[in-house]
Protein backbone atom coordinates (compact mmCIF):
# COMPACT_ATOMS: atom_id res chain seq x y z
CA UNK A 1 0.00 0.00 0.00
CA UNK A 2 2.94 2.27 0.62
CA UNK A 3 4.26 1.70 -2.89
CA UNK A 4 0.81 2.36 -4.32
CA UNK A 5 0.60 5.68 -2.48
CA UNK A 6 -2.31 4.62 -0.28
CA UNK A 7 -0.23 4.89 2.87
CA UNK A 8 2.32 7.61 3.45
CA UNK A 9 5.94 6.84 4.22
CA UNK A 10 5.41 7.76 7.87
CA UNK A 11 2.00 6.07 8.31
CA UNK A 12 1.76 4.04 11.52
CA UNK A 13 -0.84 1.32 11.03
CA UNK A 14 -1.44 -2.30 12.02
CA UNK A 15 -3.51 -4.91 10.23
CA UNK A 16 -5.97 -6.31 12.78
CA UNK A 17 -8.77 -8.67 11.68
CA UNK A 18 -8.55 -7.38 8.12
CA UNK A 19 -8.75 -3.70 9.10
CA UNK A 20 -6.01 -1.10 9.03
CA UNK A 21 -5.85 0.44 12.50
CA UNK A 22 -4.05 3.74 13.11
CA UNK A 23 -1.41 3.32 15.77
CA UNK A 24 -1.06 5.92 18.49
CA UNK A 25 1.93 8.25 18.29
CA UNK A 26 4.91 7.15 20.36
CA UNK A 27 5.69 9.43 23.27
CA UNK A 28 8.98 9.72 25.11
CA UNK A 29 8.02 7.44 28.04
CA UNK A 30 6.79 4.73 25.68
CA UNK A 31 9.91 5.01 23.51
CA UNK A 32 12.18 4.91 26.56
CA UNK A 33 10.54 1.79 28.02
CA UNK A 34 10.64 -0.03 24.65
CA UNK A 35 14.31 0.89 24.16
CA UNK A 36 15.12 -0.19 27.72
CA UNK A 37 13.40 -3.56 27.25
CA UNK A 38 14.99 -4.11 23.85
CA UNK A 39 18.49 -3.46 25.18
CA UNK A 40 17.86 -5.48 28.34
CA UNK A 41 16.60 -8.55 26.49
CA UNK A 42 19.31 -8.33 23.82
CA UNK A 43 21.91 -8.62 26.61
CA UNK A 44 20.03 -11.28 28.57
CA UNK A 45 18.93 -13.76 25.92
CA UNK A 46 22.05 -13.90 23.75
CA UNK A 47 21.57 -16.73 21.25
CA UNK A 48 18.51 -18.14 23.06
CA UNK A 49 16.14 -15.81 21.20
CA UNK A 50 15.92 -13.07 18.60
CA UNK A 51 14.76 -9.73 20.01
CA UNK A 52 12.42 -8.02 17.56
CA UNK A 53 11.35 -4.44 18.29
CA UNK A 54 8.12 -2.99 16.86
CA UNK A 55 8.04 -5.45 13.96
CA UNK A 56 5.06 -7.47 12.70
CA UNK A 57 4.01 -10.98 13.56
CA UNK A 58 1.66 -12.80 11.17
CA UNK A 59 -1.61 -14.07 12.65
CA UNK A 60 -3.53 -15.71 9.80
CA UNK A 61 -5.79 -15.17 8.07
CA UNK A 62 -5.90 -11.37 8.32
CA UNK A 63 -3.81 -9.83 11.10
CA UNK A 64 -0.27 -8.47 11.35
CA UNK A 65 0.04 -6.63 14.64
CA UNK A 66 3.29 -4.87 15.52
CA UNK A 67 3.96 -5.55 19.19
CA UNK A 68 6.57 -3.48 20.96
CA UNK A 69 8.86 -6.42 21.75
CA UNK A 70 8.96 -10.01 20.55
CA UNK A 71 11.33 -12.71 21.75
CA UNK A 72 11.44 -15.14 18.86
CA UNK A 73 12.76 -18.67 18.46
CA UNK A 74 16.18 -18.50 16.82
CA UNK A 75 16.37 -19.16 13.08
CA UNK A 76 19.50 -19.17 10.91
CA UNK A 77 17.94 -16.63 8.51
CA UNK A 78 16.67 -14.38 11.37
CA UNK A 79 13.25 -14.27 9.67
CA UNK A 80 14.67 -12.70 6.53
CA UNK A 81 12.53 -14.85 4.22
CA UNK A 82 9.26 -14.84 6.19
CA UNK A 83 7.63 -12.91 9.01
CA UNK A 84 7.37 -14.74 12.32
CA UNK A 85 4.11 -16.43 13.26
CA UNK A 86 2.57 -17.16 16.66
CA UNK A 87 4.46 -20.46 16.82
CA UNK A 88 7.76 -18.55 16.67
CA UNK A 89 6.94 -16.24 19.60
CA UNK A 90 8.42 -17.05 23.01
CA UNK A 91 7.30 -13.75 24.57
CA UNK A 92 5.28 -10.82 23.26
CA UNK A 93 5.27 -7.45 25.04
CA UNK A 94 2.84 -4.59 24.48
CA UNK A 95 3.71 -1.27 26.09
CA UNK A 96 0.54 0.79 26.46
CA UNK A 97 0.44 4.50 27.09
CA UNK A 98 -2.93 5.38 25.55
CA UNK A 99 -3.89 1.96 24.12
CA UNK A 100 -4.23 -0.23 27.22
CA UNK A 101 -7.96 -0.95 26.77
CA UNK A 102 -7.52 -1.71 23.05
CA UNK A 103 -4.55 -3.98 23.71
CA UNK A 104 -6.46 -5.78 26.49
CA UNK A 105 -9.79 -6.19 24.69
CA UNK A 106 -8.77 -6.64 21.03
CA UNK A 107 -5.16 -7.72 20.72
CA UNK A 108 -4.79 -9.94 23.80
CA UNK A 109 -7.67 -12.28 22.84
CA UNK A 110 -6.22 -12.59 19.32
CA UNK A 111 -2.82 -13.49 20.75
CA UNK A 112 -4.46 -16.17 22.94
CA UNK A 113 -6.51 -17.62 20.06
CA UNK A 114 -3.33 -17.95 17.99
CA UNK A 115 -1.52 -19.72 20.84
CA UNK A 116 1.13 -17.13 21.74
CA UNK A 117 2.57 -18.68 24.88
CA UNK A 118 3.09 -15.53 26.94
CA UNK A 119 2.13 -11.87 26.68
CA UNK A 120 3.20 -9.04 28.96
CA UNK A 121 0.98 -5.96 28.94
CA UNK A 122 2.64 -2.91 30.45
CA UNK A 123 0.26 -0.11 31.41
CA UNK A 124 2.39 3.02 31.66
CA UNK A 125 -0.46 5.21 32.95
CA UNK A 126 -1.55 2.68 35.57
CA UNK A 127 2.00 1.73 36.49
CA UNK A 128 1.34 -2.01 36.21
CA UNK A 129 2.55 -5.04 34.33
CA UNK A 130 0.30 -8.02 33.64
CA UNK A 131 1.72 -11.38 32.59
CA UNK A 132 -0.62 -13.63 30.60
CA UNK A 133 0.18 -17.34 30.19
CA UNK A 134 -1.56 -20.55 29.10
CA UNK A 135 -3.38 -19.40 25.96
CA UNK A 136 -6.66 -20.90 24.82
CA UNK A 137 -9.58 -20.19 22.51
CA UNK A 138 -11.30 -18.14 25.24
CA UNK A 139 -8.26 -16.16 26.35
CA UNK A 140 -5.38 -16.71 28.73
CA UNK A 141 -5.99 -19.01 31.67
CA UNK A 142 -3.25 -17.58 33.89
CA UNK A 143 -2.75 -13.93 34.86
CA UNK A 144 0.09 -12.71 37.07
CA UNK A 145 0.38 -9.16 38.41
CA UNK A 146 3.84 -8.76 39.88
CA UNK A 147 4.68 -5.92 42.22
CA UNK A 148 6.88 -3.17 40.75
CA UNK A 149 9.71 -4.21 43.08
CA UNK A 150 9.82 -7.84 41.81
CA UNK A 151 12.12 -9.51 39.31
CA UNK A 152 10.29 -11.51 36.65
CA UNK A 153 11.23 -13.81 33.78
CA UNK A 154 9.47 -15.22 30.72
CA UNK A 155 8.34 -18.81 31.21
CA UNK A 156 10.18 -20.03 28.08
CA UNK A 157 13.43 -18.10 28.76
CA UNK A 158 13.85 -18.10 32.52
CA UNK A 159 17.46 -16.92 32.12
CA UNK A 160 16.17 -13.44 31.19
CA UNK A 161 15.35 -12.11 34.65
CA UNK A 162 13.95 -8.58 34.48
CA UNK A 163 13.95 -6.40 37.61
CA UNK A 164 10.84 -4.26 37.18
CA UNK A 165 12.88 -1.32 38.42
CA UNK A 166 14.26 -1.30 34.85
CA UNK A 167 10.78 -0.12 33.76
CA UNK A 168 9.91 1.88 36.87
CA UNK A 169 13.10 3.22 38.46
CA UNK A 170 12.73 3.89 42.18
Amino acid sequence: MGRAGILGEDSRVELIAGELIDMAPIGSLHASVVSTLSMFFARQVGDLAIVSTQNPVTLPPDSEPQPDILLLKPRPDRYRSVLPTAADVMLLIEVADTTFKYDLEIKLPAYARHGIAEVWLIDLKGGTLEMYREPGSKGYRKLLRPDRSETIAPALISEARLPLTEIWPA
